[in-house]
């Protein structure tokens, strides 16, 4: 009942309400760095390339190794505050850009440091990164109206113990600022401010959309479970079968509780809209090989369903 009523208010909404509506949708700017220049760059898969990317804006560099990391939490820690998490779907954590090396470089341009909290709050070449005071990146994505990015923001990127946007700020500061893709060169004269923010989160949950480890574990029979616990080449397994490799699996709890998996790629192109290669991870997995690993269930009360249109009442 309360779906129809939803339909029925939508269309008893006025002629001249709904052509406003339309207008303002259609006012959404889109935002996407200029890459006229890659048509006559080599095409390589980063990490690959037998010769220096000269146009650094085609092909993420030198973090060409791109990890698209995910959480398995059981709760947020702010559910009184109505942060919770997506039933039947891990979270997004991150789009990292490791070094081909297997070294990584952190808040890279300190001009874009919007994270309230840094970590690490010291450079290993000893600079300090300042904590930033201002907006939240939140306001730069109602700033371009992409009321749409937000919501699957605030489904998917869940921050624990603290606010989505603080995490999605420590995100972009400490990651895609060492994304040369990302860099506002990339974008042209015509760049506006943060347009490069969101860009960073609409790659991110382009590539998060490649790997629904729920369903994919599901699909083996692997759900989660206080009581049974899973071997770590059984998680590996299924998830190999269907990526064409091996992630790395976190675990805490000595190796015996499941909380982390990452996707490593080479990227052919940019790392907003490249061809994302799969590759076993160069990093062991944290989690145990002698003993069961503990795939835990959401803790009550602590998740809710997202997967249902959510129309809007009277306007």
């Amino acid at each position: 009942m309360a779906i129809l009523a939803g339909i029925l208010a939508v269309l008893a909404v006025s002629s001249a309400a709904q052509a406003g509506l339309i207008g303002d949708l259609l006012e959404v700017p889109n935002v996407y760095p200029n890459l006229q220049a890659c048509v006559n760059e080599p095409s390589t898969y980063s990490c690959e390339n037998t010769t220096a990317i000269k146009n650094t804006c085609c092909s993420p560099t030198p973090g060409g190794l791109v990890l698209q990391t995910q959480f398995w939490s059981t709760y947020t820690g702010l559910e009184r505050q109505g942060q919770l998490l997506p039933k039947a779907s891990w979270t997004l954590h991150g789009l990292w850009p490791d070094n081909c090396d297997g070294s990584f470089a952190s808040y890279c341009d300190l001009k874009r440091q919007y994270d309230p909290a840094p970590d690490p709050a010291i450079l290993p070449n000893n600079v300090t990164v300042p904590k930033y005071k201002g907006p939240g990146v939140d306001t730069f994505i109602k700033s371009f109206k992409r009321l749409d990015l937000l919501d699957y923001m605030e489904k998917y990127w869940i921050n624990q113990g603290g606010t989505n946007a603080a995490f999605w700020a420590h995100e972009f500061s400490k990651h895609a600022t060492c994304t040369s893709t990302f860099d506002v060169a990339c974008y042209g004269p015509g760049y506006k401010k943060n347009q490069d923010v969101i860009d960073f989160f609409d790659a991110a949950i382009r590539a998060f959309k490649k790997y629904p480890t729920y369903d994919m574990l599901a699909a083996f029979g692997i759900t989660p479970s206080n009581k049974t616990t899973y071997p770590l080449s059984q998680l590996t397994n299924a998830l190999r079968s269907q990526t064409g490799a091996i992630p790395y699996l976190g675990c805490t709890h000595n190796g015996t509780v499941l909380s982390e998996v990452w996707y490593m790629h080479h990227v052919l192109g940019s790392e907003q809209f490249g061809h994302y290669k799969t590759l076993d991870s160069v990093t062991p997995s944290s989690c145990s090989n002698t003993t069961g690993i503990h795939y835990y269930e959401r803790t009550k009360k602590s998740e809710h369903e997202v997967r249902y249109l959510d129309l809007p009442g009277p306007l």
